[in-house]
């Protein structure tokens, strides 16, 4: 693969889902406002015209009915997309998702498969509040029979959903919106990185940093800034909740001793508590510190700004908690901090960066 551009996690979502369509005739494609001019974020503008109208499905406000009629056509042969533009509005399906989607392998015997994905955007600020800016993973991830990705970087966005896209069976692909702005390396050609995961970003021995989705994005501004003082964090992108693969996590944390877990969502019952009980149980003896986990506190999203800004993990809580139990001197750590700030300095405290286009 070469790397000869740089664009957008939404834009490599968008062109992932282009090329698996132009591949694959048996790719559907089911949403609300499937061709509106938003076209779901911009991921599936113009799909249509290459790959034909009558593979981009519009449906009516009725999420239990889309993902139903969604299941049939996998279970007859066809491999069905469905954008769901928040997280919610998958809870309106859960009953499809959990005892059908999840299920039909199992109690078939292995006789049939159902080929679908499942996107789940999650929203952040402009004032979306309690019912569309939840992060709610780790229900999906809760359930076998599942795949439940979430992929944090425009690499991963594309080989990840081309993977899910190819998988024989339900894969739930959670997006953070604000992720959709991130930008990197993704070669043009069509390739499938595999549902597998964690990845190690960063390289150290000062402690071991498993982090989800956007929070991977705010874990590595940290990990960069600690690296300019001389403190290197072992730090991993955990892409993919269910298969749970710790692995390459327990290995790091027998090597530094330390564990900082950060969630996208909830604290409590979050996907942190998982794998620092699985952590424990596999590697008690090594731990230096008890581990720590960073996720939202435990009452619905605020929808004012003023509110939001204590509410959400960023960069300076992940630092804080890291200066908890590695070395700093507080005179670094001030220092840090104001070069954290600085790069924000001139964002609004509810949006992602100075290019977001809003209002969700």
């Amino acid at each position: 693969m070469k790397n000869n551009r740089s664009i957008s996690f939404g834009e490599a979502i968008r062109e992932g889902l282009l090329q698996a369509s132009e591949i694959d005739p048996s790719v559907l494609h089911f949403a609300e406002g499937v061709e509106d001019p938003s076209a779901v974020f911009g991921t599936l503008k113009d799909i249509g015209k290459v790959i034909g109208q009558n593979r981009m499905i519009e449906m009516p406000v009725s999420e239990n009915a889309l993902t139903g009629v969604a299941i049939g056509a996998a279970l007859s042969g066809k491999r069905p997309v469905i954008s769901f533009h928040r997280v919610e509005f998958a809870m309106l399906a859960l009953e499809q998702i959990a005892n059908n989607a999840a299920k039909f392998h199992y109690v078939s015997n292995g006789k049939h498969n159902v080929p679908l994905v499942m996107r789940l955007i999650i929203g952040r600020g402009w004032g979306q509040g309690p019912e569309h800016s939840q992060s709610l993973e780790t229900i999906f991830a809760y359930f076998p029979g599942l795949k439940v990705v979430m992929p944090a970087r425009p690499m991963d966005a594309k080989g990840m959903i081309i993977a899910a896209v190819e998988d024989k069976n339900p894969v739930l692909f959670i997006e953070h919106r604000w992720s959709h702005y991130a930008v990197g390396d993704v070669p043009q050609n069509y390739f499938s990185t595999g549902i597998t995961g964690p990845e190690r970003i960063k390289t150290g021995d000062a402690i071991t940093v498993v982090a989800t989705s956007y929070m991977t994005l705010e874990a590595l501004r940290v990990a960069d800034a600690l690296e300019r003082v001389g403190i290197n964090i072992e730090l991993f992108d955990l892409r993919v909740l269910r298969p749970l693969s710790l692995e390459a996590i327990v290995k790091s944390v027998k090597k530094t001793g330390k564990l900082l877990t950060i969630d996208t969502g909830f604290r409590t019952y979050g996907i942190g508590a998982e794998i620092v009980s699985s952590v424990i149980e596999r590697s008690f003896e090594f731990l230096k510190t008890a581990p720590i986990r960073l996720g939202l506190p435990d009452h619905p999203t605020p929808s004012s700004a003023s509110l939001i800004k204590n509410y959400y993990v960023d960069s300076i809580k992940i630092l804080e908690k890291i200066s908890q139990v590695v070395d700093i001197a507080p005179s670094v750590l001030e220092q840090l901090k104001k070069s954290i700030v600085n790069e924000r300095k001139n964002i609004p405290i509810d949006v992602p960066d100075p290019f977001f286009k809003g209002p969700f």
